[in-house]
């Protein structure tokens, strides 16, 4: 929050001197934004303890005298009370003041702006914070109540720039997350968060005490029936009002609900507890996520800042055994063929980080009961090849490429349509490579500018198999393809020009459904079934890479990675360490679920600079950020040629790290798929991971043989592949760390 900035306007004047518009008054008084705040409420003894409190500076006796004058008038009235405040007001030589308000129904404040003024006001900017408290009254009122919440500005087509931006800096100087959006939109979202779990708690409980007239049931009443109808216990009035003015909002979301209350009985009636625990797992997996969101904007606060940096310091070693999380590649398609089976799968091993969540999520969506994941542990009811059922809306797939790609392969034969949408990153990568070849077979889809997401996928299409030479190696783009074969009329193959990581394949044969490998070439037909069964899955070699790197570079290192897979498709990280003289063996090698697994032991080495071959690239592709750590720390220059798939991922890799080796001193040379890197002493200074995780545990590990700390900025996603790397980074040997964390 701002303190004493310099004024930007002169009068800012408060209608309305309730815990909202008292706490707003008492905030930017503090702030200095405004010479003067002043106050009015119909209530005498409201303005007598808002000066008194120290809320406002003065009231005023009428509404006439309050807004004299007034640079911002803030509407901070009970909702229905709005319109004879605005019909006032409307009498009232205004002058070119900006009026904004704080209700939660953005509609009904529209219509009633314009019955009173004949149009919209084009300095009115309309306005609801997302904040409250149990208490009410001017004595509730608190300077730091927006502090880290949302409020929503809903301005329109004719709404002035300059008033916007107004009271959108005034809201930030509260420590506001100021956000706008459509009127419509914003009704809609808080008729279904807000509104009607209020209507909801107020119907249970007055539904049971009318039954028990002498409520003598709440005897029994545990604490869950005390957190659900908490709310129950809000204000009366102001609701009746709310739901009033809201009210076709309201219902829209109520007939919704009703639906699903019945569907739900029904399922009751009819004793169908597969359906039953579908409700269950959904709604759990949302709850769940509405946590993590609160979490995230409680450690935002704690942090003062949306940016989270890791603080990675010199020196160390690594010692002990570690198990690195479950291979991210093989946790999405355990869900994938899992749901298209049938019968049950059982997975143990799941990585739940971000990514694979979102696999899950999609999925279940989709009408596929999936208990879990918990402890790693995720059972999914398969509905069949042709069992899915339409989404109720958009798919969103967080930061997960390989969500996208692959499903646009599953999608693409079904008889539905469907949307997939992405996070910002997500959304600037390109789909073309697999949205050309699918639309060779037959698939109708539609993207965004440049191929980019949101992909809308067409039902109804009859795919007809074909033969596809990859232009590119992409295991993503060879998994799209043979799982869209699985549908198609006849046979699938596809060629690629090197070989890429085989887990569809793999998986396919685990799941009962033949596919023929032919040199570099797969094959799938139509016509056959995926039973579930069990998977287990092994620990990522993309996340141990990072430990293999940080061992090999670190002296005195000795760690032993336990069950990791180490699919030939897969260990080009191995073999390009060992070129360049990394010690590491692979022990107790075995095979679980069709995948080799082993413990692999890394001890410190001094590595040397190589050219790395063309054909380790694509079993690398994942690996190369650390693998330029490790370059960085060889004696003599290292050369990446035939990685432009690289320039293509969650950042510009190859550009994102030559930058970062630049500023800690190291000589690194971007070419147009690859680089050249001499290496050399690694200072110390402040990179950006551009939101692209494995820039920022690379980064990490290089801070072992730097002179000096390395900041790293931009570190959030690391959560999205590798949800506990600082922990084990720490156990290890490693010191790095949030900053900011004890």
């Amino acid at each position: 929050m701002e303190q004493r900035a310099a004024p930007v306007i002169d009068r800012l004047v408060v209608i309305g001197l309730g815990l909202i518009g008292g706490s707003f008054a008492k905030g930017l008084r503090e702030s200095g934004l405004c010479r003067e705040v002043l106050g009015f409420d119909l209530d005498a003894r409201s303005r007598e303890l808002a000066v008194e409190l120290g809320v406002v500076d003065r009231c005023a006796d009428t509404l006439a005298e309050a807004c004299r004058d007034a640079d911002v008038i803030q509407l901070a009235t009970p909702i229905l009370a709005l319109e004879r405040l605005l019909g006032e007001l409307a009498k009232l030589d205004l002058g070119s003041a900006v009026i904004t308000d704080v209700g939660s129904a953005k509609g009904n404040v529209v219509r009633c702006a314009r019955n009173v003024f004949g149009e919209m006001p084009s300095r009115f900017v309309p306005g609801h914070p997302i904040a409250g408290s149990e208490l009410s009254g001017v004595t509730a009122a608190k300077s730091t109540l927006f502090r880290r919440h949302k409020v929503i500005l809903t301005p329109l087509k004719n709404t002035d720039p300059q008033a916007l931006a107004l009271v959108t800096r005034l809201w930030a100087a509260l420590g506001a997350d100021v956000e706008h959006m459509d009127v419509a939109h914003h009704d809609e979202v808080l008729a279904a968060t807000s509104h009607l779990p209020h209507l909801l708690a107020f119907g249970l409980v007055d539904s049971l005490a009318k039954r028990h007239e002498n409520l003598e049931i709440f005897r029994y009443a545990a604490g869950g029936f005390r957190d659900f109808t908490r709310i129950a216990g809000s204000d009366p009035v102001m609701w009746h009002d709310i739901f009033l003015a809201n009210r076709e909002a309201v219902l829209h979301t109520l007939d919704d609900f009703r639906a699903d209350l019945d569907a739900l009985r029904a399922a009751v009636d009819e004793g169908d507890g597969h359906r039953l625990l579908g409700v269950f797992t959904r709604a759990r997996a949302a709850r769940e996520h509405f946590s993590k969101i609160l979490a995230r904007r409680a450690y935002v606060d704690v942090m003062h800042s949306n940016d989270l940096v890791f603080l990675a310091n010199p020196g160390g070693s690594l010692t002990g055994h570690l198990r690195v999380p479950g291979d991210k590649s093989i946790s999405h398609r355990s869900i994938m063929l899992g749901s298209l089976a049938e019968g049950t799968t059982e997975v143990e091993g799941f990585l739940e980080g971000e990514d694979a969540l979102a696999t899950i999520q999609a999925f279940r969506d989709m009408g596929v009961v999936i208990e879990g994941p918990q402890q790693g542990r995720v059972t999914v009811h398969g509905v069949g090849l042709h069992g899915l059922k339409p989404p109720p809306g958009p798919i969103y797939l967080g930061n997960s490429g390989t969500s996208m790609r692959l499903l646009s392969g599953l999608l693409a034969a079904q008889p539905f349509d469907t949307t997939l949408t992405g996070d910002a990153s997500l959304s600037k990568r390109p789909m073309n490579r697999v949205a050309k070849p699918l639309r060779e077979m037959g698939a109708v889809i539609e993207t965004a500018a440049e191929g980019r997401p949101p992909l809308t996928i067409r039902g109804g299409q009859r795919l007809s198999g074909m033969h596809y030479d990859m232009p590119m190696a992409s295991a993503q783009v060879k998994s799209c393809l043979l799982l869209a074969g699985l549908y198609a009329a006849d046979q699938t193959s596809v060629t690629e020009p090197a070989p890429t990581r085989d887990h569809t394949e793999r998986m396919l044969r685990g799941f009962g459904y033949p596919v023929t490998v032919e040199g570099r070439t797969a094959i799938v037909e139509p016509g056959h079934k995926l039973r579930g069964t069990h998977i287990e899955v092994p620990a990522d070699i993309s996340s141990a890479a990072f430990f293999m790197v940080a061992a090999s570079i670190a002296p005195g290192s000795e760690i032993v990675l336990e069950h990791v897979g180490v699919n030939p498709t897969r260990t080009g990280v191995i073999d390009i360490l060992k070129l360049m003289g990394g010690d590491i063996t692979l022990e107790n090698l075995r095979e679980v679920g069709g995948e080799p697994v082993a413990d692999i032991r890394v001890r410190g080495a001094q590595l040397k600079g190589i050219d790395i071959p063309e054909d380790l690239v694509p079993l690398a592709i994942d690996e190369f950020p650390v693998l330029f750590v490790a370059a960085a720390c060889a004696q003599g220059r290292t050369t990446l040629r035939g990685a432009e798939e690289l320039r293509v991922k969650e950042s510009d890799r190859i550009q994102v790290m030559a930058d970062g080796l630049q500023t800690l001193g190291i000589k690194a040379e971007p070419t147009p798929d690859g680089i050249v890197i001499e290496g050399g002493m690694i200072g110390s200074g402040e990179v950006w991971a551009h939101g692209d995780h494995r820039i920022a545990m690379s980064f990490s590990v290089a801070a072992l043989r730097a002179s000096g700390p390395i900041r790293i900025h931009d570190c959030a996603n690391v959560a999205t592949s590798f949800p506990n790397f600082l922990d084990l980074a720490q156990r290890a040997g490693m010191q790095v760390q949030a900053e900011g964390a004890s």
